[in-house]
């Protein structure tokens, strides 16, 4: 016997409310980025900035990845068909990837500008560089503001988004920063300084982003799940002797599922075996997997035993 149940319906409203603040919060992130970045590209050329052009080089990402972040979520909201039983969730998953891959790509490319830099260090015209970038500073204060308020920590979109604009905020600093040394004691290694520490930060979060996108499309146990905490609450249940063939992962961010045989007491009736069924859905939920499968056997039923293996036994 196996059934299938889905517990998210029962959290529609609240994933449609946090799916519309998102697409929200990205729309309006991306106006004022794109708009800004063509701001500061025209003035990191007319001062001679690394510092400068290195951010608008950033926010062209940004401006990039949260295009990428909107049409994830619009394409997310198509219906399952024949060939997508799932539908497009997972493209939201491809998003997230795409933006973290483009981190570490634009913090490389900033590493090697400011190696040149350090090596023959041009003039900065710092006055106008402090202009751009104070202005820059408030522009991705507002947008970190914008994006924040979105669903950053269950999102692996938003988060890239977040943390693409969150790199964008830290270059404004050190480009502030880069201005001001110069304009006071004529560093002008401070603009490739600041635009390498930046880097590392960048190369650090597109890591981690990259990372756990890869985790979900590998279908990894999600990192809100306690796993050794699922197989004790579902084999403490009565009338449940053990389970083997467990399978646990995210269809996109926040939406965990899970999969397993149950060898349960071969004497149940239907009305007791839906009942159990309806136990182990109502425990799952309280643990953060809203998608439940499970295939109940008697003891009878022949089986490896082995916890997770299904499909690639020898």
């Amino acid at each position: 016997m196996a059934h299938d149940h889905d517990h998210s319906h029962n959290h529609t409203h609240s994933h449609d409310h946090a799916h519309g603040a998102n697409k929200k919060a990205l729309m309006i992130s991306f106006l004022i980025i794109f708009v800004y970045m063509l701001v500061e590209v025209v003035g990191g050329f007319l001062s001679g900035s690394l510092a400068l052009l290195s951010d608008a080089g950033h926010m062209l990402s940004d401006a990039a990845s949260l295009g990428v972040g909107l049409l994830a979520f619009k394409f997310g909201e198509k219906n399952a068909s024949y060939e997508k039983t799932y539908g497009y969730k997972r493209f939201e998953i491809l998003a997230a990837v795409f933006n973290g891959a483009v981190l570490i790509v634009i913090s490389l490319l900033i590493f090697y500008e400011a190696f040149q830099r350090f090596m023959a260090p041009p003039e900065v015209a710092s006055t106008g560089m402090l202009v751009v970038a104070c202005i820059g500073l408030i522009v991705n204060l507002v947008v970190a503001r914008v994006l924040h308020g979105g669903d950053k920590d269950e999102n692996l979109n938003m988060r890239a988004a977040f943390l693409h604009v969150l790199g964008d905020l830290l270059g404004s600093i050190g480009a502030v920063t880069a201005a001001i040394l110069i304009m006071l004691f004529d560093w002008t290694w401070a603009d490739p300084l600041a635009s390498v520490i930046v880097a590392i930060l960048v190369l650090i979060s597109g890591w981690r982003v990259t990372k756990d996108a890869v985790h979900v499309l590998m279908e990894g146990t999600p990192e809100n799940v306690e796993l050794d905490d699922i197989i004790k609450t579902i084999e403490n249940i009565p009338d449940v002797i053990s389970i083997h063939d467990l399978h646990v992962w995210s269809i996109r961010s926040g939406q965990n599922a899970l999969s397993c045989h149950a060898v349960v007491d071969g004497h149940l009736s239907v009305y007791d075996s839906q009942k159990l069924l309806q136990t182990i859905e109502h425990e799952m939920a309280h643990k953060e997997i809203g998608h439940v499968t499970v295939q109940m056997e008697s003891e009878q039923h022949p089986h490896d035993g082995s916890l997770f293996s299904q499909d690639d036994r020898e």
